[in-house]
């Protein structure tokens, strides 16, 4: 029965994370917004969503150490293991003026959390109202800047742009349409959310394994599908730089509105294991990115191929730790 609900709960989301990135995106362009605002802003949200209803449900059903646990495990997974696959598949190439950008948020906003969880040990509302104004500043900041880009944009450019996403299932992608597809995967994911933190929970208490681990590995790989299904889908179309985009935009929305939000609900204790290995595991991965990306401007697959080894022997650790030997100490 639990692996029932936990296979469940990922076939949803993963179902749901498409449906409402596809709905959201042609909603999106059919408005004519600006074209980074959709992969940034709206797929970026899209594809945290899984995130946000699984932390939210989470601490409702006080299980805290499960929401903090999918907030870093994701980010740690969505580097490691998505940015992995996708340089692999095909190497990044990095728009650096916009990962100048990006990724300074990225960075800073790990930094917030570090500093919250390092000096304070939790994250409280007025914490989770400060990430979450961060956020809204942010995304109001790319839509004015983007929206002054968009002015030089070729008119043919955004015709060609919206063919793109015409149809769906042989169908125009009309204002109705698109409305409800975006409605429609926010209800498949917040019910896949539903089933996998109940799945989570109960597999952590019949293994004797602790919420924290399950929410680092099994729920944050889980809500992190949408964007390694974005980052396959990525490559073997030749667009890997989709994918970094997806990476830097999810992995923002995780730190500042997924547990700003959740600490908005239920304020969030930081676990000592995550404040010992998994904060700076996060960060690691975090400056690693920003190194591969920089240095040649693009992400190799070797270097793809060394962000996946990461996460294999990350997870290793994560083993080797719930087995009897701390995690910390390694």
């Amino acid at each position: 029965m639990v692996w029932l609900l936990l296979i469940s709960g990922f076939i949803l989301l993963l179902v749901g994370g498409e449906v409402l990135v596809k709905g959201s995106v042609a909603l999106a362009r059919r408005l004519k917004m600006p074209p980074l605002i959709i992969g940034i802003v709206l797929v970026g949200f899209g594809t945290s969503m899984p995130e946000l209803v699984t932390c939210v449900a989470a601490a409702l059903e006080g299980s805290p150490d499960l929401a903090v646990g999918n907030v870093v495990g994701s980010n740690i997974a969505n580097i490691l293991l998505v940015a992995g696959i996708g340089a692999i598949l095909i190497p990044i190439v990095t728009p650096i003026s916009e990962f100048k950008r990006d990724g300074t948020v990225v960075a800073a906003s790990t930094l917030m959390f570090a500093l919250a969880a390092l000096l304070i040990g939790d994250i409280g509302r007025i914490i989770g109202a400060v990430f979450v104004l961060s956020l809204l500043g942010y995304v109001a900041f790319i839509y004015f800047s983007e929206k002054a880009k968009l002015r030089r944009v070729e008119k043919q450019h955004l015709v060609e742009e919206l063919k793109e996403i015409e149809t769906f299932m042989g169908r125009p992608m009309t204002m109705p349409l698109s409305s409800i597809l975006a409605i429609g995967g926010i209800t498949l994911t917040i019910l896949g959310a539903k089933l996998l933190v109940t799945g989570a929970i109960d597999l952590a208490q019949k293994a004797g394994v602790s919420e924290t681990v399950i929410g680092l590995t099994i729920v944050a790989i889980g809500t992190s599908l949408p964007e390694l299904v974005t980052a396959v889908v990525a490559g073997l179309r030749n667009h890997g730089d989709v994918s970094l985009g997806n990476i830097l935009g999810s992995n923002i929305y995780n730190i500042l509105g997924i547990l700003g939000i959740t600490a908005l609900v239920d304020p969030l204790t930081i676990p000592p294991e995550i404040l010992r290995f998994d904060l700076w595991v996060m960060i690691l991965a975090t400056v690693m990115l920003a190194v591969f990306a920089l240095r040649k401007r693009n992400i190799t697959r070797i270097e793809g191929g060394f962000l996946l080894a990461t996460y294999v022997v990350y997870l290793y650790m994560l083993y080797i730790g719930q087995s009897g030997a701390p995690a910390g100490a390694m």
